[in-house]
């Protein structure tokens, strides 16, 4: 996949090919039906497939204290449109001139001007223009005026205990993660959320205990529900690494303040590799996939209870992580 960093660049693309636009945040199942859709009509026209996708989430630039945290960092989606096929990669930068373009005047800019695709692939929600003032049935009538074809993909839907048959959403993810459902969030996204950042240094209290952690700084992402989870972590020299990566190691994390080891705690994201001495990794950058939440925080009145409860929660995580086929 050639990513395409400029808007001049644009004019690069092969004409008659296939575009598809978004913000993708998630790129959940139902993003991956419309990349499925577009990748199989590109390759029935032996044409190259077009994503372009909004940095950052529009919301963000109109009302930014609404903005929703990103399910999936830029570096991520990158990788994942990759894996699904695209041939190009272009991210628009979202501002205010943008978001005030009329639908015309967007799809002429963006759509015809440059990329001049024989077919545009998107989900049934879609808008664009003005006030979101465009809909899938404005862009096939523009279609129909400046020659390219509108194909349009129904929703996805899966089955989720308790809550039956729900329509996957980025905002059902968010959710989902929030309240620390992360095998739930994992069966609408189609894989573990994963949460990726820069290592920072720790005060060593794991390391003193006898499970040493690595800590991520907070990152722009939904940050799971406080807990102790099962999952796998990797390390990496940078962004880019972490988020391609396909599994890493079995770790059990905590997020939360650790109030057993005194007060005055901001949030932690801290991972243990269980049963892999993890060399310093200060500098680098963390991926944690959640897969299981084990137990909320507590306190525990001593630190040799807080050892024993770390000990138990190995335990768990990897009886855990194999019933989930690691």
């Amino acid at each position: 996949m050639k990513t395409i960093e400029s808007y001049n660049e644009l004019a690069a693309v092969e004409p008659g090919g296939v575009l598809t636009i978004g913000n993708f945040d998630g790129l959940h199942l139902g993003h991956q039906a419309i990349m499925a859709r577009a990748r199989r009509c590109a390759g029935q026209r032996s044409a190259a497939l077009t994503v372009m996708t909004f940095e950052p989430h529009p919301i963000a630039v109109l009302r930014p204290d609404q903005a929703p945290p990103s399910v999936t960092p830029p570096a991520m989606k990158r990788h994942l449109l990759a894996t699904l096929g695209a041939t190009y990669f272009h991210v628009i930068p979202t501002d205010r001139r943008l978001l005030e373009l009329c639908p015309e005047d967007f799809v002429r800019r963006f759509i015809v001007d440059v990329v001049r695709p024989s077919l545009v692939v998107e989900g049934h929600d879609f808008t664009f223009g003005a006030g979101r003032s465009g809909n899938l049935e404005v862009l096939a009538e523009l279609g129909a005026m400046y020659g390219f074809e509108v194909a349009v993909v129904e929703p996805e839907q899966v089955k989720l205990p308790e809550d039956g048959l729900v329509r996957v959403s980025s905002t059902l993810i968010r959710r989902l993660v929030a309240e620390g459902e992360v095998a739930r969030a994992a069966a609408v996204l189609g894989r573990p959320y994963r949460l990726a950042g820069p290592v920072i240094r720790g005060k060593g209290k794991g390391r003193q205990l006898g499970f040493p952690t690595v800590n991520m700084a907070l990152p722009p992402q939904v940050i799971p529900a406080h807990g102790v989870y099962a999952g796998y972590a990797a390390i990496g020299d940078d962004l880019d690494a972490v988020c391609s990566v396909e599994r890493g190691q079995p770790a059990v994390f905590s997020i939360g303040s650790a109030s057993t080891l005194g007060r005055d705690q901001t949030l932690l994201i801290e991972a243990h590799f269980i049963g892999v001495e993890v060399p310093d990794a200060a500098g680098r950058h963390l991926a944690m996939d959640f897969i299981q939440r084990l137990r909320p925080q507590q306190k525990f009145p001593s630190e040799a209870e807080l050892s024993a409860h770390i000990t138990q929660d190995c335990q768990y995580a990897k009886a855990a992580l194999t019933a989930a086929g690691g």
